[in-house]
């Protein structure tokens, strides 16, 4: 399996003046596999160190932050000479040894030619139980669940990337049907490494939702493990929720689905939490359109997604059969599969910043409005090939934006400002920004 963080690593590698690096991402994304890939094809040896289950390494870095000394303890422990420049050194749950963390800024600071990588699927949750954190002092790289383009990767389709890569629409409309069919695997599938991995292997859609509801499992036992007891049965409600807050014709979270009466102090908690393992994507209304658009953020309306549309799927109990029947999938659920797989596209592209748009009055909305760099591009998500988007008209007759998207199940066209990009090249949605600030 190839993921394109990968050559992210490489450039981490390659900087002269590079910090030790942290990955974040929610629980089985695949961050582990990703470090030890790393260090098989880069560098001569690999040290892994998980701080979870692991007292020797925790009093090691309890008794003070003398890199010498932790350096030679290593050494001892894993009984490997480490070279500085051709040993990685992975950190994995550094959340469970705090002091660990806290190590990363002396070693910038007093022992930079080390390699280290590190990762913790819950050292968002750490952090705000007081952990102390080295700003300033370490580099950060998110990773989340296979793309779709990754997904294709998997599979073998390299032709079919090749298309979206060059942006060829013409080559590509010729093989719309081969991108359908994989959409919808992939709406069914989603990108959890070890989903994605069993299908690859198999093609056993059963296997894929047995996988799916363990993985699942293991988020709900985290809950009860790692959260306050106060707070689990609003995190459990919260996220049980989320499928059928998709579901609703506005997809505004309300916290009256939760509960008869809820307040939103009551839950800010459970949503945090889910924030910070990396299981949601809280993604804010704003009020207006400009610049910069979190100066214009209402902070009482969002939508919430999940991290990954195979698992949104299972929690929906989306069935086989659906795959089947023409293009169904794609507007099951009112649509709800359709834009959780346009933000998990959207999510990992680099220097955006999302948020949705709604009228005062509530009849006109935009699904995402994108922020890269200067510009604001509103993005109107379709679920089928009927392009009728009034809420778009009435957006850019509002505002006058220099361009708008419309992705959906249509071919690519582009005319007087407005790009239809169909929903297989959402994630190539960098390449049709103009060129310039």
């Amino acid at each position: 399996m190839e993921r394109f963080a990968l050559s992210e690593l490489v450039k981490w590698k390659a900087k002269s003046n590079k910090k030790p690096l942290i990955i974040r991402g929610a629980r089985q994304v695949g961050k582990t596999w990703l470090m030890k890939e790393f260090g098989k094809l880069f560098y001569n040896s690999t040290i892994y160190i998980g701080f979870d289950n692991n007292p020797e390494m925790k009093e090691l870095f309890s008794k003070d932050f003398d890199i010498s000394r932790i350096i030679k303890g290593i050494e001892t422990a894993y009984n490997k000479k480490i070279d500085s420049e051709n040993t990685l050194l992975i950190f994995d749950e550094i959340q469970e040894t705090p002091v660990a963390l806290t190590s990363l800024k002396y070693f910038n600071e007093n022992a930079p030619q080390y390699n280290i990588i590190a990762a913790g699927s819950l050292l968002g949750v750490a952090l705000h139980s007081g952990t102390s954190f080295p700003v300033g002092k370490v580099d950060f790289l998110d990773l989340y669940p296979l793309s779709f383009k990754e997904f294709l990767c998997a599979l073998g389709d390299d032709n079919l990337i090749a298309c979206l890569n060059e942006n060829d629409f013409e080559m590509a409309s010729i093989f719309k049907n081969k991108y359908t069919d994989r959409l919808k695997e992939y709406y069914y599938v989603g990108g959890m490494p070890e989903v994605v991995n069993d299908f690859v292997n198999s093609t056993d859609y059963g296997n894929v939702r047995e996988i799916q509801n363990k993985i699942l499992l293991a988020y709900e036992l985290d809950f009860s493990k790692h959260a306050p007891n106060k707070d689990v049965p609003r995190i459990r409600m919260t996220w049980n929720s989320i499928p059928s807050q998709l579901t609703k014709e506005n997809k505004k979270f309300l916290y009256g689905l939760l509960r008869k009466g809820a307040r939103a102090k009551d839950y800010e908690m459970a949503l945090l939490w889910l924030s910070d393992c990396g299981l949601i994507h809280k993604i804010s209304r704003i009020s207006k359109p400009h610049i910069p658009l979190k100066a214009y953020e209402d902070l009482k309306a969002f939508k919430l997604f999940i991290l990954d549309i195979g698992l949104l799927s299972a929690l929906v109990g989306l069935d086989t059969n659906t795959l089947l029947k023409g293009n169904d999938v794609f507007t099951e659920f009112k649509g709800a599969l359709t834009e959780q797989f346009v933000l998990q596209q959207l999510k990992p592209l680099k220097n955006i910043h999302l948020y949705y748009w709604t009228n005062e009055n509530g009849n006109a909305d935009i699904d995402f409005v994108v922020q890269s760099g200067s510009r604001i591009i509103p993005i109107e998500v379709k679920a089928s090939i009927n392009l009728q988007a009034k809420s778009l008209k009435v957006y850019r007759e509002l505002f006058e934006p220099e361009i708008a998207v419309r992705t959906s199940m249509a071919d690519y066209k582009q005319q007087d400002g407005l790009i239809n990009l169909p929903l297989y090249a959402i994630e190539e949605f960098n390449a049709f920004l103009p060129t310039g600030v």
